[in-house]
């Protein structure tokens, strides 16, 4: 079964949370609902969580500017076009450039069909995305959050999520990644809404 969240049921679901978890309560309190972060679903955007791997968000919005200043229209065919040079231009670093060129081959020849993914549970599209170079599951959990809208996604990957959770719920810094996915259990069937409340508290925590 495929669970997803949208606009009309992203606040209650974070209201559901707040009742089930005081720390969470406590951020909704100080700190208001969070975002609702959503992506579009397109090449651009896989491209773009591809960009985010490992850099700062914005550094990889520069890079992601770049290249739709400089082809006009971020496509598979447009950036298989692109040399070295020009990706290299663009702020794009050698590997990512294997990367991307390898997602836009996988849309071009079919056996990535964006058009159709939305309709595939959680873990086939993992294993259909993480087929490809440079796709692990921090990537595809981007994916499934922002993009599909899944509802069950902890990215036990993102240091943002982690470090919020450890610190929202005093844990200490070497707390095990097992026992962080326990923590984030608890949060089932909605623990992407619950995520987004951690990301929530850490952006608001940095700007104070």
């Amino acid at each position: 079964m495929i669970h997803s969240f949208s606009e009309k049921t992203f606040k209650r679901i974070c209201n559901q949370l707040a009742k089930k978890d005081s720390h969470l309560a406590g951020v909704l309190k100080a700190y208001g609902h969070p975002p609702m972060w959503t992506r579009v679903n397109s090449f651009e955007s896989l491209v773009h969580i591809i960009l985010e791997q490992q850099v700062s968000l914005a550094s990889a919005l520069a890079a992601l500017k770049k290249l739709q200043e400089y082809t006009g229209h971020i496509s598979p065919e447009v950036l298989l076009k692109l040399s070295d040079t020009e990706m290299r231009a663009c702020y794009v670093s050698r590997q990512k450039m294997i990367y991307i060129r390898g997602l836009a081959e996988a849309i071009i020849s079919g056996s990535i069909d964006l058009a159709e993914i939305h309709q595939l549970p959680d873990a086939v599209i993992r294993e259909k995305l993480t087929v490809l170079k440079g796709i692990g599951n921090w990537t595809v959990d981007v994916y499934l959050m922002f993009v599909l809208q899944r509802a069950d996604i902890f990215p036990v990957g993102d240091l943002a999520a982690v470090n919020a959770l450890k610190r929202l719920k005093a844990l200490d810094k070497d707390t095990p990644k097992e026992a962080l996915i326990a923590v984030a259990a608890t949060w089932a069937p909605h623990r992407t809404v619950a995520t987004m409340i951690l990301w929530h508290y850490y952006l608001s925590e940095r700007a104070v």
